[in-house]
């Protein structure tokens, strides 16, 4: 439980005004401080809303000025705005404080949180444990990089409840007081490139979970990433591995593996686990099924956003794949996807920024088309595919060339495929 700081009358700038930074402004004027926003494009991304707030929050638009940065007691950033921009660097000119929207939020959060980080599958297991929660009778609130804000919900919750956050290196990165009672961090791939330095940068990013637990909280790491046995050591909090050959991972995934370890920390047994793991039925825009047309099955895997993650997606089909990939480049390598797609792939249909680089990467091993649109994938795909296949959109890249969002991205796929005839 965090003590939280005092915002009355405090100048509070928030930087990016998406939800998050919405949700950040909104616990602000609960709190009494005067809440400022500050958005690099025209207008908020999430109008609805903001509406409510329009007469309690200073607002500028278009760019940051340095007078509206400097003028304040604190600056939050949303999770979409990086550390290294010039209003933040305005703001540590002026030593003004600069947190992102998680801490903001755990700040006045009294509930129990669990958070979970890794480079795949996160979204997955965050699910999963608040399912269980909710299952063995507990109050739960499931929110962060799922979609969420924590600072939407945190002063409704007490000192009973858990939070389960999702959070991405870019929440974490910027962290001085974040404390989870439980951290997971379940695995670590290439991602991100765009953003941070080197993978090395990256994974401190991830690591930052864990800096401020003490002997009472715990991190879940998995066994087989060698540099997590390697630093775990060096943690305050008590280690606990999942994956780990001592223990019962006999046709298991790593994403149960975590979830089962999470809940024997949480006192909650296994049968629960159990129970949900058999109905659960995924999340959406994760190996998510659409419709079968003309014999051939239609996926939506939009929240692929890493050649990792692709690859976890075309390891579990069954059928020859149209594969439609592409978008903006997180600068990682697909290429350590080339064997795979040339036995699953039967031709990739490439989209977005990045598809000259989807073309150089694949076109050697498989028949490589470019496409204008996500819909014209789709149509290339029903004209040329054939019963006993498939099509998945799994596209190892970020949506911000076309889409709002991955979420977006698959919103608009299913559209596409269920106008089909």
């Amino acid at each position: 439980m965090s003590t939280g700081i005092n915002l009355k009358n405090k100048k509070v700038t928030i930087l990016g005004a998406a939800r998050s930074g919405i949700a950040a402004a909104n616990l602000v004027v609960r709190l009494g401080g005067i809440a400022k926003l500050s958005e690099f494009k025209s207008q908020a991304s999430s109008a609805d809303e903001l509406f409510g707030l329009d007469d309690q929050v200073l607002k500028e638009f278009g760019g940051h000025t340095r007078f509206f940065i400097e003028d304040s007691d604190y600056i939050v950033l949303s999770p979409g705005v990086r550390q290294d921009i010039e209003p933040v660097r305005w703001a540590r000119e002026k030593n003004i404080p600069v947190i992102p929207e998680i801490e903001l939020g755990f700040l006045f959060c009294r509930a129990v949180i669990v958070a979970v980080t890794g480079s795949n599958g996160k979204t997955t297991v965050s699910t999963l444990i608040a399912e269980i929660l909710k299952r063995s009778g507990r109050g739960v609130c499931l929110c962060g990089n799922i979609g969420q804000p924590l600072t939407g919900f945190v002063l409704d919750l007490t000192e009973n409840d858990t939070v389960v956050l999702e959070v991405s290196s870019f929440q974490l990165e910027s962290t001085r007081q974040f404390r989870p009672h439980v951290g997971v961090l379940l695995n670590f791939s290439e991602n991100h490139l765009d953003r941070h330095k080197d993978l090395e940068e990256y994974f401190q990013a991830k690591w930052m979970l864990f800096r401020n637990q003490q002997p009472s909280d715990f991190a879940v790491l998995n066994f087989e990433h060698q540099h997590m046995k390697d630093l775990a050591s060096s943690l305050k909090s008590r280690v606990s591995f999942f994956n780990s050959p001592d223990k019962d991972v006999k046709g298991r995934n790593p994403n149960e593996l975590a979830v089962l370890e999470t809940a024997r920390i949480l006192g909650i047994s296994k049968d629960v686990c159990e129970d949900v793991f058999r109905n659960f039925k995924g999340v959406e825009h994760r190996m998510e099924f659409v419709r079968t047309l003309g014999g051939v099955d239609y996926i939506n895997d939009s929240k692929s956003t890493t050649a990792e993650a692709t690859r976890w997606a075309l390891e579990r089909l069954s059928k020859p794949a149209f594969l439609i990939c592409g978008g903006r480049d997180k600068n990682i390598d697909f290429s350590v996807l080339k064997n795979l797609v040339k036995a699953k792939v039967k031709r990739i249909l490439a989209i977005g920024e990045a598809q000259d680089k989807v073309y150089s990467t694949f076109s050697s091993v498989v028949a490589v088309e470019k496409c204008v649109s996500l819909e014209s994938a789709v149509g290339f795909s029903r004209q040329e595919a054939k019963a006993g296949e498939c099509v998945i959109l799994s596209p190892m890249c970020a949506s911000f060339d076309m889409f709002k969002n991955f979420e977006h991205r698959g919103h608009v796929f299913k559209q596409i495929v269920n106008y089909l005839v």
